[in-house]
């Protein structure tokens, strides 16, 4: 978004690599009550765009993009290691703890990738969504937004949300170690 000329988050100083400023105290108190947390949103106003559905559907592609983007690096990083002669129990314990968290990361990021193309509000993949509807049918979708926290505990907690993204993401994990 700032590339793009929306200073918001520059100006709210959420353009730092500071956890502290990323934390929301309820996705935090989730995280140690039902094991899954979130981090506060990052403002952005499409005022500060010249074309602000553009500039909503660009931003939005930017972080599960980012994700996918983290994945293949670790996906080629994996595979170097893979690839290293192991020829004593010292690299092995060496190698063994780096390959395993390379292979998290894979996941991780998938997931992460997955799981926000979803077009759920306040998710990524409906802002991609409202990005590519036409105007009307935009401006309708986004009164689902203070809906949409709702609507994802529901679909997580019914399983649905699961159903819907695993065999996504293992297939997309499957293609970059296979």
């Amino acid at each position: 978004a700032w590339k793009l000329g929306d200073p918001t988050a520059k100006d709210a100083g959420r353009l730092t690599v500071n956890p502290l400023k990323h934390l929301d105290p309820f996705g935090v108190l989730a995280f140690f009550i039902m094991r899954i947390g979130w981090a506060k949103p990052v403002p952005v106003n499409p005022r500060y765009f010249k074309d602000p559905q553009k500039g909503m559907l660009l931003t939005a592609l930017a972080g599960p993009v980012a994700n996918l983007f983290l994945a293949i690096i670790s996906a080629v990083l994996l595979k170097i290691l893979a690839a290293v002669p192991v020829s004593s129990q010292l690299m092995f314990s060496l190698l063994n703890p780096m390959f395993d968290m390379v292979a998290a990361s894979i996941w991780i990021n998938v997931m992460l990738a997955v799981f926000n193309f979803l077009p759920v509000p306040p998710l990524d993949g409906s802002r991609i969504l409202m990005g590519i509807l036409p105007p009307d049918k935009a401006a309708g979708y986004a009164r689902l937004e203070p809906y949409g926290f709702i609507i994802l505990l529901v679909l997580f907690y019914m399983g649905i949300i699961g159903k819907m993204i695993m065999p996504i993401i293992n297939f997309t994990v499957s293609i970059m170690v296979g």
